[in-house]
C-alpha cells in the first residue's frame, strides 16, 4: 500500500514532465490496483466472516461432540450397571431355579410316597369289601344251612332270620323249658344239638345266646332269683348243651340274660308273653380280620 502511495507522488509530481499517456497510463494502472485492492479487502473480509461462521461452526460442532462423548459416557456406565444387574439376576435366578427344581423334586417324591400310600389304601380298601363280602355271603349260606337244619323244629316257636348282616335263630321257651326251670327238655335237646352240628362247621362265626323272659316276676322258691337270673341261668345251659359238641370252640361261646327288658311283644297278653318268653342264638361273623384291615386305613 505504501509503494503504491508513493508511486501516485512520484507520478503526480513528474506529470509536468510526463505526457499524458504516461500519465493516462498510469493513472489507468492506480485504479485499478485500487480497483483490486478494494475487491481483496472484500475477499479478506468475506474470508473473515466465513473463518468466523466456520469457528462457531466448530465450536459448536465442539460442544456438540463433547456432549456425544458425555451421553456416551453416560450410556456407557449405564451399560455397565445394567450388565452388573443382568449378572446379579442371572446368578439370583440360576439359584431361585436350582431351588425350585430342588422343591419339586422334594414335591415329586411326596407325591409318588402319598400315591403308594393311597394305592396301598385302595388295596386294603379292596381286601376289606372282598372280606365283608364274603362274611355276608357266609351269613346267608349259614341261614340257609340252619333253616334246613332245623326245618322240623319252625311249627314249634323256632324262627331262623337274617338281618344287620347277623343271623338270628329264636327259641320259645316251650320248645326249650318248663316253667320255672332251665333244665333243657329232650326235644329242645334234639334242636339245641341240630344247631351244634352246624355250628361246629362255621368255627368263624361268634354265637351270643340270650335268655328272655316276661314281665311277670318269678315267685318261686329255690335258689332263683328273678327274671334276670332265671333268662342267665337258660341262656348258660344253652351253652354248656352246645359244648357237648367237641368240634364247637369254648371262645366263640357268650351266655347273656337280658331278663324282661328286650321285648318282641306285648306282654298284655298270654300270646305275647309266651313269645317273648325266649331263647335267642345271634350268629355274628368274626370281626377281627375286618378290624386289622380297618386299623391299617388309620
Amino acid at each position: 500500500m505504501k509503494k503504491i502511495i508513493a508511486f501516485s507522488l512520484i507520478a503526480f509530481t513528474l506529470s509536468s514532465c510526463v505526457s499524458n499517456r504516461v500519465f493516462n497510463n498510469l493513472e489507468s494502472r492506480y485504479a485499478q490496483l485500487k480497483d483490486n485492492y478494494n475487491r481483496q479487502s472484500k475477499t479478506i473480509e468475506t474470508l473473515k466472516e466465513e473463518l468466523k461462521e466456520l469457528d462457531e461452526k466448530f465450536k459448536a460442532e465442539e460442544e456438540a461432540l463433547s456432549a456425544i462423548q458425555d451421553s456416551l459416557r453416560v450410556k456407557n456406565q449405564n451399560l455397565e450397571k445394567l450388565q452388573a444387574s443382568l449378572e446379579l439376576l442371572k446368578e439370583n435366578s440360576e439359584s431361585a431355579l436350582k431351588a425350585r427344581i430342588t422343591d419339586n423334586e422334594e414335591l415329586m417324591e411326596k407325591i409318588a410316597d402319598r400315591e403308594n400310600e393311597l394305592a396301598d389304601r385302595i388295596a386294603r380298601v379292596d381286601e376289606l369289601e372282598g372280606l365283608i363280602a364274603r362274611q355276608k355271603k357266609a351269613m346267608v349260606d349259614l341261614k340257609e344251612k340252619l333253616s334246613d337244619a332245623l326245618l322240623n323244629f319252625e311249627d314249634k316257636g323256632l324262627r331262623v332270620e337274617a338281618r344287620d348282616g347277623k343271623v338270628y335263630v329264636s327259641m320259645e321257651n316251650k320248645l326249650l323249658f318248663k316253667s320255672g326251670s332251665w333244665a333243657i327238655e329232650p326235644e329242645g335237646q334234639l334242636a339245641i344239638s341240630s344247631l351244634g352240628k352246624v355250628l361246629a362247621d362255621n368255627p368263624d362265626i361268634s354265637i351270643l345266646i340270650e335268655g328272655h323272659t316276661d314281665n311277670i316276676p318269678y315267685n318261686g322258691r329255690g335258689s332263683l332269683k328273678g327274671n334276670w337270673d332265671l333268662s342267665t341261668k337258660r341262656a348258660t345251659s344253652i351253652v354248656n348243651t352246645l359244648l357237648k359238641n367237641i368240634e364247637i370252640l369254648p371262645q366263640n361261646l357268650t351266655a347273656a340274660g337280658r331278663g324282661e327288658y328286650l321285648p318282641i311283644a306285648t306282654n298284655s297278653t298270654r300270646e305275647g308273653r309266651a313269645t317273648n318268653r325266649r331263647i335267642e342264638v345271634i350268629l355274628s361273623p368274626q370281626l377281627d380280620e375286618i378290624t386289622q384291615i380297618i386299623n391299617t386305613l388309620d
